[in-house]
């Protein structure tokens, strides 16, 4: 395996998002099931978000060894049963193994050739397994911040669903965070910053996110700055 580092610094920024975090939660945890491949891991913030709930397996993968590390002794330390870190990327799995779900949690906007590592997670999700994708939303939103932390893309529903395997029907489809789209073109716009401040993440997660929360809803989840996918593999 090649050497990989993870050129992103958003991590810890990110990590006290506990609104957000709980957002996402409450999204994704009825969709998440039985065998679990959670595809770059990082340092098991998401890992940890879903760890109270009942898995046959999670699998963590995360090509970055010092993130590996962190993940690993962030698995040990909760006494996460069940949960297992392996350094590497899809390429290196079994090709016997076979997952019930596959989540790409603020991952597959990193990975240069999404499409062929889409095609190579459905070749590891059992008949009736769900594949869930969030990532950032909408290209020209696209930033400096988006290209410091190793973005090679944003997606809107078209985009994203062009990538899809054939064998992987879609069957929830949102953008998220309606009030933080605003936010973000406005920095876009005027303040023109290239990294949020610590200040602003806890700003942004503690009022706009619990307003998103009620209006995405009430607006359809048509409008928002990051984009949720769940897609199942036919059987």
């Amino acid at each position: 395996m090649s050497t990989f580092m993870y050129v992103g610094t958003e991590l810890e920024l990110f990590s006290k998002a506990k609104n957000w975090k709980g957002y996402i939660k409450s999204l994704l945890r009825k969709y998440i099931k039985g065998d679990v491949l959670e595809v770059g891991a990082g340092i098991g913030n998401n890992t940890r978000l879903f760890c109270s709930y009942q898995y046959t397996t999670w699998l963590c993968l995360e090509p970055d060894k010092k993130l590996f590390h962190a993940l690993e002794y962030s698995i040990a330390l909760f006494n996460m049963t069940n949960y297992y870190a392996q350094n590497g990327t899809i390429e290196l799995l079994n090709g016997k193994q076979l997952f019930d779900s596959i989540l790409y949690i603020d991952v597959l906007e990193h990975i240069n050739d999404d499409k062929e590592e889409l095609i190579k997670a459905s070749k590891h999700l059992k008949a009736g397994g769900n594949l869930i994708i969030l990532s950032p939303a909408h290209q020209w939103l696209f930033t400096p911040f988006d290209a410091a932390i190793g973005h090679y893309r944003r997606y809107n529903k078209q985009t994203l669903k062009a990538i899809l395997p054939n064998d992987i029907e879609v069957i929830n489809f949102a953008y998220l965070d309606c009030v933080g789209l605003l936010a973000s073109l406005g920095n876009k716009l005027i303040l023109r910053q290239s990294k949020p401040t610590s200040k602003q993440v806890k700003l942004w997660d503690k009022f706009m996110v619990a307003i998103s929360r009620r209006l995405d809803s009430l607006l359809g989840y048509r409008f928002g700055k990051s984009i949720l996918l769940v897609g199942r593999k036919r059987c």
